[in-house]
């Protein structure tokens, strides 16, 4: 599979410098943290799921989680394991390439049943997402998945665990909590593939709720718990892990307060004005610039819970010519010694150690998602993944 993969080769060939790359679910897991994006959660009970999952992948899902979490009631649970059971014999009865998928399980025990229960077609499972994440919780999780992967002899069964838990929030708990699950998934580092961020549950702890108009990073308690995350647990140093940036749960058109976030001028330069007016109407608007501030953050890829939400974030995930430029430039083998230089843009100051670690990340990006053309921006992007 591959980032733009459903677009003809055609277009790509004229939207990107350096097309993204292709990976399989047997890829380095830095590569399939990475290449992540937007990670579509579905609800395990859907009696047309295979058929979900193919609709999906045609139109440029890479990965999507299967939930038996939140998104179904207790009394649904046992249903839909059945149902995860025969969608996935479909799924495999089907052959042909499917996106990355995972099971978002309640407890440890559900792990290693599941994989016995769908025998063979385990072969079409990348691994599971763990809820409600701490120390304490965390190991059983981590050795049930170890255990399932041993026992069904498939490949590498990974894990993300979702950090979603109040003590992440509470201030007295919150250094104590960071630490322990530093702890915990430092032990696993070969079995957790990305951490994800439960902001919906964030917000719960104090009755809040994000409007349209507001990104994660306006609520500023959800904001420093981000902030806190990635500090802990994303450093650059070699010891970090993939930390995936949050839901956004609006997809139709609200009352706004405010006024659109989009500026009308790439727009109007693409002859895409009525682009603008849909992404604004359903409330993209507010999506886009939580994208970006994900990215500014230190957070690579997104919970989806609308397949609308899919392409922009795997568009604004598109690596810019002039990044690459500048990527490229502070890592040359003769800038190992350091120093500065005025970027090939000649709008910007490259200092060769401080933003090496950033160029370092670029180009993991640009591996996965691809480097755009010069003179090709996100609208371009973003139209010829809608038109498929």
């Amino acid at each position: 599979m591959r980032h733009f993969g459903h677009i003809s080769p055609t277009v790509r060939k004229d939207l990107f410098h350096q097309e993204p790359a292709e990976f399989t679910a047997a890829s380095p897991a830095r590569i399939l943290a990475a290449a992540l994006g937007a990670t579509l959660y579905s609800p395990a009970t859907r009696p047309s799921l295979a058929g979900d999952v193919h609709k999906q992948a045609d139109r440029g899902v890479v990965s999507m989680v299967l939930c038996l979490e939140d998104s179904i009631s207790d009394a649904e649970v046992a249903d839909a394991e059945d149902n995860l059971v025969r969608q996935f014999a479909a799924l495999d009865a089907d052959g042909g390439e499917l996106p990355l998928l995972f099971i978002r399980v309640r407890t440890p025990e559900q792990i290693p049943d599941l994989v016995h229960r769908l025998g063979g077609s385990v072969r079409r499972l990348a691994g599971f997402v763990l809820p409600k994440f701490t120390e304490s919780r965390g190991t059983a999780f981590l050795d049930a998945v170890a255990q399932a992967e041993a026992e069904s002899g498939q490949h590498p069964l990974y894990a993300m665990p979702v950090l979603e838990t109040p003590d992440l929030l509470h201030l007295e708990t919150r250094v104590e909590a960071l630490a322990g699950i530093s702890r915990t998934v430092g032990r696993y580092r070969d079995r957790v593939l990305a951490l994800r961020l439960g902001v919906t549950d964030f917000c719960s702890v104090y009755g809040l709720r994000r409007t349209p108009d507001m990104t994660a990073y306006d609520v500023q308690i959800v904001a420093g718990v981000i902030a806190d995350v990635v500090n802990v647990l994303s450093r650059a140093d070699g010891t970090g892990f993939t930390v995936t940036g949050p839901v956004w749960e609006y997809f139709r058109s609200q009352q706004r307060l405010f006024k659109p976030q989009l500026r009308r001028s790439p727009f109007l330069q693409e002859g895409a004005e009525e682009l603008r007016t849909t992404l604004i109407e359903h409330d993209l608007d507010g999506l886009l610039r939580e994208i970006e501030l994900d990215r500014a953050n230190g957070l690579l890829g997104k919970t989806c819970i609308h397949p609308a939400h899919v392409t922009p974030v795997h568009a604004l995930s598109v690596v810019s010519h002039e990044e690459f430029s500048d990527a490229q430039d502070i890592l040359r083998p003769e800038r190992g010694g350091g120093g500065v230089m005025r970027s090939a843009y000649t709008n910007k100051m490259n200092e060769v150690k401080p933003h090496r670690a950033w160029a370092e990340r670029t180009m993991l990006r640009a591996e996965v998602f691809g480097v755009a053309k010069e003179q090709v921006g996100f609208v371009d992007l973003l139209t010829a993944g809608l038109q498929v």
